[in-house]
């Protein structure tokens, strides 16, 4: 079956006109933006909403914004606008590390950082990015605003907590200075799911320990990220053997599947060696950020 079940279509023309489209039609709608995850499941019939709710024309919701010690970016903002964007490249390398290696040109161009996130894909890139950053999702619905950590926002592979009458409308991103950030993927093929992959935040202190550091994985069974190797990694200098040891706990912590990408050993062997591989680069990447 590749062609969709009938719906009918609407197009929103503001964040309060959306919500009162969502309101009206009840749990059988759904938002879309780019569409590249929701048209493939409609054409198969995994999802049958009757009624679609576009927001393309949100053009409050596309925006990338510093406000004092955060960085804000709105949820309709485009992969392509997130890659080529200076001030998030400065400010965290580890998106455009993320976002070079997500899909291909067509649907960079189309897809939304709110559409990956609220995807919630267990092999979804950007999700690990704002896990490893900590983000905070701000979602609006009839009760008003509300704030979530990351960890709040995802409850479950495809499943987060943005209610079926509400819309995930920006991230925020803290601003730490003398930070650095790395991402680093495997995949069968080029724009392919992630067979692995692993992303790196860390924070120096003056004296050049790593005072802060938070490592995610991506497709290996681990929805938050790998408290045991921030643990092991604060107060520390950054080292080999650090890296290792860290490396060695992220592999642990993880709980992958054996599938056609690859069996358990071996996923957790690629969890050990990209959690190294991000490290030593969001630890030079922070050195670089305090020598400049």
């Amino acid at each position: 079956m590749q062609i969709p079940a009938p719906f009918d279509y609407v197009r929103a023309t503001s964040v309060d006109h959306a919500l009162a489209l969502l309101a009206r039609h009840g749990p059988e709608s759904r938002v879309v933006a780019g569409g590249h995850s929701l048209l493939p499941m409609m054409k198969l019939r995994l999802s049958r909403p009757e009624w679609l709710i576009d927001i393309n024309d949100l053009y409050e919701l596309d925006f990338i914004l510093r406000d004092g010690d955060k960085l804000r970016i709105g949820a309709l903002t485009r992969h392509t606008t997130l890659f080529e964007s200076d001030e998030i490249n400065g400010l965290f390398p580890i998106v455009r590390d993320a976002e070079s290696v997500i899909a291909d040109p067509v649907v960079r161009n189309r897809g939304t950082i709110g559409g990956s996130l609220c995807q919630a894909d267990p092999a979804e890139d950007l999700s690990t990015v704002c896990d490893v950053l900590g983000a905070e999702a701000v979602i609006r619905g009839p009760g008003g605003e509300r704030i979530l950590t990351m960890a709040d926002f995802h409850r479950g592979p495809y499943e987060t907590a943005v209610g079926q009458d509400e819309l995930l409308c920006e991230l925020r991103f803290p601003i730490r200075p003398g930070s650095g950030s790395a991402y680093e993927k495997v995949e069968r093929r080029v724009g392919d799911w992630a067979v692995g992959a692993a992303g790196a935040a860390v924070t120096l202190a003056a004296d050049g320990s790593i005072a802060d550091a938070a490592v995610g994985l991506t497709a290996l069974g681990l929805d938050h990220t790998v408290a045991e190797a921030a643990a092991v990694l604060r107060g520390q200098r950054p080292a080999e053997e650090l890296f290792v040891e860290a490396g060695r706990l992220a592999a642990a912590a993880c709980d992958p599947v054996d599938d056609q990408r690859g069996p358990i050993d071996y996923k957790r062997h690629l969890a050990d060696e990209l959690t190294r591989r991000v490290l030593r680069l969001a630890c030079s990447r922070a050195a670089q950020t305090q020598e400049g």
